[in-house]
């Protein structure tokens, strides 16, 4: 009986946790329109968790393109299809590679730089002194960092996707001999923008950054105000978020295509 109630415990504190993140997400959007008064302060958060996250998003991308295209090569190798490896490798970054990793990269890197910034700030009382202040805390640290992760986390899928390519390429034409121009002919003629572009780089990967942007800003914003507070919240981070984008991801691939 203990146990069925300490699981019924923490499946109502999950589901609390979850209501109080959606009231916080409202509480930002009605902030927004405040928040662009300090545009200078999103401008720089978008340097912070865009830019400064590119070498990790340029690496990873360029790997992560070099093994697919070496591991497609040899399968489609047994079906004398290595032809399309460049169409395969591509449809693979669009739609599933380069949203869902780069989202993982982001809330790995940056989502956690944001809750622990956001934590010291509530440990050191400097949130409790804007309040007292008249400064929103909600518009002038939730909202910009926000629309960072939301505005960022496309781009730098893009960036991701664009070294996958490169990787796969480098692979398949200058090591394993494929021809150049039915790599890219196959490519194009296979890749429809709509469906794999747009539906899956920039929508996916916008709902991404926005879903790890609000997991960050809100598990910092509402921790303990304590060095042990500010490391739990990190590790919530990264946990809820990597649950999150898996579980979002099944649900918008079923829903877009």
């Amino acid at each position: 009986m203990s146990a069925q109630m300490q699981h019924n415990n923490i499946v109502m504190q999950t589901l609390a946790q979850i209501g109080n993140c959606g009231l916080f997400l409202l509480r930002i959007l009605a902030a927004v329109p405040r928040s662009l008064r300090h545009a200078r302060e999103t401008a720089r958060q978008i340097w912070f968790v865009g830019a400064m996250s590119l070498t990790i998003i340029m690496t990873c991308g360029l790997f992560i393109g070099m093994v697919l295209g070496l591991q497609l090569y040899h399968v489609l190798a047994i079906f004398g299809g290595t032809s399309a490896t460049g169409s395969v490798v591509a449809l693979a970054i669009y739609r599933e590679l380069g949203p869902v990793v780069t989202a993982l990269l982001f809330a790995g890197r940056a989502g956690t730089s944001i809750t622990a910034e956001i934590g010291l700030m509530r440990a050191t009382d400097q949130i409790a002194a804007m309040e007292m202040m008249a400064v929103d805390p909600i518009a002038y640290v939730a909202a910009p960092r926000f629309l960072a992760g939301v505005i960022a986390t496309p781009l730098l899928c893009c960036v991701f996707c664009a070294m996958g390519i490169f990787g796969g390429h480098l692979v398949g034409v200058d090591w394993l001999g494929i021809d150049n121009g039915t790599f890219w002919s196959n490519m194009t003629a296979n890749v429809n923008v709509w469906d794999d572009i747009i539906n899956g780089v920039m929508w996916k990967s916008a709902a991404f950054g926005a879903v790890i942007s609000l997991i960050a800003v809100f598990q910092g914003y509402t921790t303990a105000p304590t060095s042990e507070g500010v490391a739990y919240a990190t590790t919530r981070t990264v946990v809820a978020s990597s649950i999150a984008i898996l579980a979002l991801d099944f649900v918008l691939t079923a829903f877009l295509m």
